[in-house]
């Protein structure tokens, strides 16, 4: 939950800033994540990138001071951070399919993206079928991260870790690794360190053969044998 509300207090930052010149850094500060997970995060989450979710919305507002204002259509287009008319009436016409003047014309219908809200649904209220299987040793490729353990028992910084992996193609690339019966995406907790209250988290794939140059490898093996 942590997570999401510190996504919606950045949303709600970009809301409250489209009239100024805002930047991934200050927006990924709210979220107290870097940039680049940030932008990670915005993508998965809602499908499209954060200078494209701050172009849709001012474009959206600016059509609706078209409609509703006599201002000039060059006062808008500064207001909303366009050097140009002519800047404006491009990428107006991108999202909308018409031009400013057509707009305030009332010649065409216009598109509208409204304010982000992120929800949570919450599942597994549902009964799920599952076993537990014992398998003899096998070995596994893929990526890990030293995470800090909670004091609840749960490994800190996991949902970043799967997103930035999904971001940036390693889970793709994993995905055509798998050549063995463990089928799937595996996420596996490994080496946990007392003193510091830390274990190795991977994302990994069941891989039999050379280990890639970009991959680590672990071998698991059934505890009790």
């Amino acid at each position: 939950m942590a997570l999401v509300q510190a996504l919606q207090k950045a949303i709600d930052y970009i809301e409250a800033n489209l009239l100024n010149d805002i930047s991934t850094e200050a927006i990924a500060k709210q979220a107290n994540v870097s940039p680049f997970h940030f932008q990670c995060m915005f993508l998965i989450m809602t499908d499209i990138s954060v200078g494209e979710y701050v172009r849709r919305r001012r474009l959206t507002l600016a059509a609706q001071q078209l409609l509703n204002t006599d201002h000039k259509i060059i006062d808008i287009a500064y207001l909303y951070g366009y050097e140009s008319p002519e800047a404006f009436t491009k990428a107006f016409r991108k999202q909308h399919g018409l031009s400013p003047s057509e707009a305030r014309k009332g010649k065409g219908a216009l598109q509208s993206h409204n304010r982000l809200t992120i929800q949570v649904n919450l599942k597994g209220a549902s009964p799920m079928n599952y076993q537990v299987v014992e398998r003899d040793a096998f070995q596994v490729v893929g990526v890990k991260r030293e995470c800090l353990c909670g004091e609840a028992g749960e490994v800190n910084g996991v949902a970043e870790f799967w997103m930035e992996a999904n971001a940036n193609g390693t889970s793709a690339k994993l995905a055509e690794l798998m050549n063995s019966e463990i089928k799937g995406l595996l996420g596996i907790t490994d080496n946990y360190n007392e003193q510091k209250d830390t274990v190795d988290y991977w994302i990994a794939v069941g891989h039999d053969g050379n280990v890639p140059a970009d991959f680590h490898e672990l071998r698991c093996q059934n505890q009790n044998g």
